[in-house]
């Protein structure tokens, strides 16, 4: 078996498949990159089939992950599904501090167009590694793939293999993948097939190669300060297929990182003390009365309401004076002066109901009032209007007499016009002969 079998062999998870429901059992190592596929062919066999829609083969499926009794994966635990036609993955690097005691994830099924839903269980049993960690751990950043195409077993071997040809150790592992957008990246525009990128670091018993240290020389730092591509002597060997971004390799010597000890400050009074877990409410919840509250919350509003409608009532019908009591309190000057005002004001409605002025044409009847005949209307068809005056004026009025008007001496007289009057059918002229002798 050549190299890169045996690297790819390392990245290999042991996998118990029971088809009748029962759990999945994994054996990860400590400190080496778990992925596990949830394939949707083998959740399919878990639905009933549905006869309704002919081929069910493509039915969208998507997952959901938690650990058994928590809302949540571990924290060393990712999970990711593009669309609900792929499958999903579950990938990691699993701590020591796991060793030992199995960790069961619940993965729920979910058929979107049937709304059917399977749950499994899988069990992941992480063994010790004697050889974790590997001292020496570099961490590549490849622009050209997203997360989930680089965890493809055939991919990642590709590119294991590429960097033992450059590397040469005697054992190299995978160690973790992580998007770029777990870093803070950005979402890439649609366009020209742009990718997310991804971070991969893997570890090794030997010191990094001459190539992979170029980039820590002087001309390639400032190249790098500078935007510009640095010049790698060992970059052939990936750029066929991983498009590498040495300016963000990470290569790190785990033998001379010293370890910093700080003390943990002391959490305030409103965190909890860690050895308290999840702990979800008991479904057997005892059942509440709310008629009481209810009772409360609408008998105390009402109550106030009707407290103020009976003083708002009493208010203004109860104690109201009345027009006599104010009659009563009026001086008699001002009730004559009021009630010769309103004499007026009657007289004068009733004076101009009797002008001779035609009613405007939408103030007339339509029809006859006897007969129902259309009153035909007091203008021709051909009657313009327009040249209507708004007002009537005085040369409009019949019973007019043309006075002459005095003026001063040398100037010629103009006439003025007053209305004749008449009282009882008998024309008054003495306004004609007083406007004469003025």
């Amino acid at each position: 078996m050549d190299t890169v079998g045996v690297v790819v062999w390392l990245c290999v998870v042991v996998t118990i498949l029971s088809r009748s429901h029962g759990d999945r059992n994994v054996y990860p190592s400590a400190g080496v990159l778990f992925v596990h596929v949830l394939e949707r062919e083998y959740f399919k066999g878990e639905f009933a089939p549905y006869m309704k829609a002919g081929d069910s083969s493509n039915d969208p499926i998507t997952f959901n992950t938690n650990l058994r009794g928590y809302p949540d994966r571990p924290g060393w635990l990712r999970y990711i599904q593009r669309t609900p036609h792929s499958d999903g993955v579950l990938y990691g690097s699993p701590t020591a501090e796991y060793v030992g005691r199995p960790t069961v994830i619940e993965i729920t099924a979910y058929n979107r167009r049937t709304f059917e839903t399977a749950r499994n269980n899988l069990v992941i049993n992480i063994m010790g590694n004697e050889e974790f960690p590997l001292p020496f751990q570099a961490e590549f950043y490849i622009k050209n793939m997203n997360v989930e195409e680089m965890l493809a077993s055939e991919v990642l071997g590709d590119f294991l293999g590429a960097v033992k040809n450059v590397w040469q150790p005697d054992r190299l592992n995978a160690i973790n993948i992580t998007s770029a957008l777990d870093r803070g990246g950005r979402v890439p525009l649609p366009i020209n097939d742009l990718k997310e990128g991804v971070y991969v670091m893997v570890g090794a018993d030997v010191p990094f190669s001459s190539c992979l240290r170029e980039v820590e020389t002087p001309q390639n730092q400032l190249r790098c300060s500078q935007e510009m591509e640095p010049s790698i002597s060992c970059d052939k060997k990936f750029r066929a297929q991983f498009d590498i971004d040495w300016c963000k390799i990470n290569l790190v010597d785990i033998t001379k990182v010293v370890t910093v000890y700080r003390e943990r400050p002391n959490p305030g009074p409103g965190v909890l003390p860690d050895m308290w877990g999840y702990d979800p409410p008991s479904e057997a919840m005892e059942s509440r009365d709310y008629f009481s509250d209810f009772v409360v919350t609408l008998a105390v509003p009402s109550a106030v309401a009707m407290v103020l409608f009976a003083v708002l009532g009493y208010a203004m019908c109860c104690r109201r004076e009345g027009v006599e009591k104010r009659n009563m309190q009026t001086p008699d000057v001002q009730l004559v002066h009021h009630s010769s005002i309103q004499k007026s004001t009657k007289e004068l409605r009733s004076m101009s109901k009797n002008r001779e002025i035609s009613w405007p044409l939408s103030t007339l009847p339509v029809f006859h009032p006897v007969s129902g005949e259309v009153v035909p209307p007091l203008h021709p068809d051909n009657y313009e209007t327009t040249s209507m005056p708004l007002m009537q004026t005085q040369t409009n009025l019949q019973n007019q007499v043309q006075i002459p008007q005095q003026q001063p001496p040398g100037e010629n007289y103009c006439m003025s016009t007053f209305r004749r009057l008449e009282v009882n059918g008998i024309p008054e002229e003495r306004k004609v002969a007083e406007a004469l002798n003025l």
